[in-house]
């Protein structure tokens, strides 16, 4: 079976990197930028002054009640956005929803035997430094952050938000207490699933009157088949499309496309992180 999902996912790269021209320009909407004081000099991996620090949230590991698999974060939806956070200056920090040691996907994971994600050599390069296997030995809890200390927040995706994610009252308020100071408020592929039910201080869905997108049915449909089970609990399309008051889109199958409605930021699946950090960033340097 393993083999068989190899052979489709390769058949995805190509797809990927031919529809990763097609993503849609950004939506802008007026943004009310964090106070620039509020962006400290930190220091990253190597020491150099940084323009700030974006606060990324991943998944503690679970197991999925579907298919029994070990369960937490794509490995590509947290090194392709960080790599372009810090080529951009800034540093990163990395908490999850119960602390502790994280683990990726297996499938995420480039040196993972199946070679499902042999292609993502910026993971692997990532996956060889001490200090980024250091990051992932001990993270704090993301109850025990502020986003007074950040500049933006980044929601990593993966299988495990779909379980750890939606409904978590401390990453609700975390989330929007971004949004609301008017900082970049990221989310990519299934950890968009946070967005189904976050609520703003006034008692409004977040995404009331937002355009927004993430994971897609297709593309659920898609994975569903090449294994040959259902993999996830719930669909985030499906979900999203019952909200009234909100614009969920989304584009090709496994293409590139993120979209920015104000501070909010999102993006497909794992093939739009890179552009959504870039939206992230672009808001930062304004």
């Amino acid at each position: 079976m393993k083999n068989t999902i190899l052979i489709i996912y390769c058949i995805l790269i190509v797809m990927g990197s031919i529809l990763n021209a097609q993503s849609s320009k950004p939506i802008k909407n007026n943004l009310k930028m964090a106070n620039p004081k509020e962006r400290m000099n930190y220091v990253h991996f190597h020491g150099a002054p940084t323009k700030g620090k974006i606060l990324m949230v991943a998944s503690s590991p679970t197991v999925s009640k579907q298919t029994g698999w070990p369960i937490g974060f794509w490995a590509a939806e947290l090194t392709h956005p960080m790599r372009v956070f810090q080529e951009a200056g800034f540093e990163i920090e990395l908490v999850s929803t119960e602390g502790g040691k994280l683990e990726m996907d297996g499938y995420s994971n480039p040196t993972d035997a199946s070679g499902y994600s042999a292609h993502d050599i910026i993971s692997l390069g990532y996956i060889q430094k001490p200090e980024f296997k250091k990051m992932l030995e001990n993270t704090k809890k993301l109850a025990d952050v502020s986003h007074n200390d950040y500049a933006a927040i980044f929601l990593v995706g993966g299988q495990g938000p779909m379980y750890t994610f939606r409904g978590n009252k401390d990453l609700e308020k975390l989330f929007v207490s971004f949004y609301e100071a008017g900082k970049p408020s990221a989310a990519v592929c299934h950890s968009t699933t946070l967005l189904l039910e976050a609520k703003k201080s006034n008692g409004e869905l977040l995404v009331k009157g937002k355009t927004w997108t993430g994971f897609a049915d297709a593309e659920e449909e898609f994975a569903d088949q090449a294994v040959g089970m259902k993999i996830q609990p719930y669909r985030i399309e499906t979900e999203a499309r019952k909200l009234e008051g909100t614009s969920f889109k989304v584009s090709a199958p496994f293409s590139s496309y993120a979209i920015q409605d104000g501070n909010l930021i999102t993006g497909q699946q794992q093939n739009s992180g890179a552009a959504a950090a870039e939206m992230v960033v672009d808001l930062l340097n304004q």
